[in-house]
């Protein structure tokens, strides 16, 4: 329980109906969660407007609201509040309601289009393995030290993430690592964290569907960084053209990171292969199990992040050398055949150009290289057919396949993807349906030394159609059938 003036602290408030000294047991933005003297905050949200539910929340027992619009009858007994963004008070609010947990952590956000889940996820298993209590909010999981949870959204609403925070706080926890999304940014999850550093790993086509152009897509990623404060540290990558523009208005302590160009952290490197890398950080070499360029810039941010938080330079190094990779992101296995099979998160125009070209670089060419390739429902219909056009060019055979239809016909999905493969590559695709068949199909294709790539779906254990979600794991998937195969 806490008085509704405490949990107003720092919320820029427009008008006060009623009395602040009352308290409140638990704050929600659902109505149908509010209980007895809880506080109810109303949000106009993408498809529901809570403001049509303050008579629901009040009948349920709130005993006080806060909204953007106060309603025309205001019910004797309950506090109402007036503030322009509802999205911004609930994130103060819920830091206020936890006590503040950010502040007791050392809390660091990762943004971009590609490598947040990657960077994060292996911040956070260097500095377990470094002997730290260590937190975790990312796309494939949460981790409040060693206790593990499960993740639906890349950024958690802000009750849900000050719930973690002060789980960690309970468990002792000194550093977090949290992926911070384009949609958190804007609808203001993080509003009200003590964030102690940002990284910026790199900016591409991704989200459009709700950002609509590029530009503000670019520019709500920009708001993390001008919000950190003057004690923080902002370490972007500027091999990306955006990296130097997400610091322009930053009041934090400003780094740089590249593999191409002058920078603070600097990376060289020495060999790819599919075992590993092999790299020169700074002036020292560094052998690493992750693979390809785009794990070349994580790791270089991973260095400079440790650094920054005060680890000394040759136990980064050595700790990094342990690191293990992420699930679903460039996880593979090797068949009695000799088949390669890897799974990767790639749904992305940028994010499959990586991969394949991170393929491409280390193959002998002696091998097929096989893309099984769909792209989800209800997202961004424009990088459909730049997926098609990268997949058809930089693979010797590609099997278009469903991803996570969602609400869209899988069919209508194929053909904008198949709408991007030039005439000439139309004999290297293949379009099934069926994403189980179509991975079927690839391991019948394949021959010793083939390479199959399955693409989009990563570390995801489920495929979702019209609303229901059933099992599916492509990594599963993947080595069941070639061990039908070697039958």
């Amino acid at each position: 329980m806490i008085a509704l003036k405490d949990l107003l602290y720092k919320v820029t408030i427009n008008v006060v109906a009623g009395g602040t000294n009352l308290n409140v047991n638990a704050v929600a933005f659902d109505s149908r969660q509010v209980k007895t003297n809880d506080l109810f905050v109303a949000i106009n949200g993408l498809l529901v407007d809570g403001h049509k539910y303050i008579d629901v929340a009040i009948e349920n027992g709130a005993n006080s609201i806060v909204c953007e619009v106060l309603p025309e009858k205001l019910i004797a007994g309950v506090t109402y509040v007036e503030v322009d963004n509802t999205h911004k008070a609930l994130a103060v609010i819920a830091s206020n309601f936890y006590n503040n947990p950010s502040e007791n952590l050392r809390l660091v956000g990762v943004t971009g289009t590609n490598g947040k889940t990657t960077t994060a996820s292996l911040l956070y298993q260097l500095f377990k393995n470094a002997g730290y209590k260590v937190g975790l909010l990312s796309t494939v999981k949460i981790m409040v030290d060693n206790t593990e949870y499960k993740a639906t959204h890349t950024t958690p609403d802000s009750l849900t993430i000050n719930s973690y925070l002060k789980m960690m706080n309970d468990e002792g926890v000194e550093f977090c690592f949290m992926e911070v999304s384009s949609h958190g940014i804007h609808q203001h999850r993080t509003e009200g964290l003590h964030f102690e550093g940002g990284i910026f790993t790199n900016i591409t086509h991704d989200h459009l569907d709700y950002h609509k152009t590029f530009a503000e897509y670019r520019d709500v990623k920009k708001k993390f960084f001008d919000g950190l404060s003057k004690d923080a540290f902002a370490v972007v990558n500027v091999d990306d053209k955006n990296g130097l523009f997400m610091l322009q208005n930053t009041k934090a302590k400003k780094y740089t990171y590249a593999l191409k160009q002058y920078a603070d952290f600097k990376c060289q490197i020495l060999e790819n292969q599919f075992s590993g890398l092999l790299l020169k950080v700074n002036d020292s070499e560094i052998w690493t199990r992750l693979i390809g360029e785009f794990n070349a810039y994580n790791v270089l941010a991973i260095y400079a992040t440790a650094e920054l938080l005060g680890l000394e330079k040759v136990e980064i190094l050595r700790l990094i050398s342990d690191l293990k990779s992420v699930s679903g992101r460039f996880q593979y296995i090797v068949s009695n055949e000799k088949i390669t099979a890897i799974v990767d998160y790639a749904h992305t125009p940028d994010a499959l150009k990586n991969v394949l070209e991170t393929i491409n670089g280390i193959r002998t060419k002696n091998e097929a290289l096989i893309t099984v390739v769909g792209c989800g429902g209800d997202r961004d219909r424009t990088k459909r057919p730049e997926m098609g056009q990268i997949a058809s060019v930089l693979s010797d055979k590609v099997i278009f396949t469903s991803d996570n239809p969602r609400s869209e016909k899988p069919a209508d999905i194929l053909t904008e993807i198949e709408a991007g493969v030039a005439p000439q590559n139309f004999k290297k695709t293949l379009t099934i349906e069926d994403r189980k068949q179509a991975i079927k199909t690839a391991c019948q294709m394949a021959k010793g030394n083939d390479i199959i790539l399955i693409a989009g779906k990563g570390h995801e254990t489920y495929q979702e159609v019209n609303g229901e979600r059933s099992h599916f794991d492509d990594l599963e998937t993947v080595t069941d059938l070639l061990k039908q195969l070697e039958k």
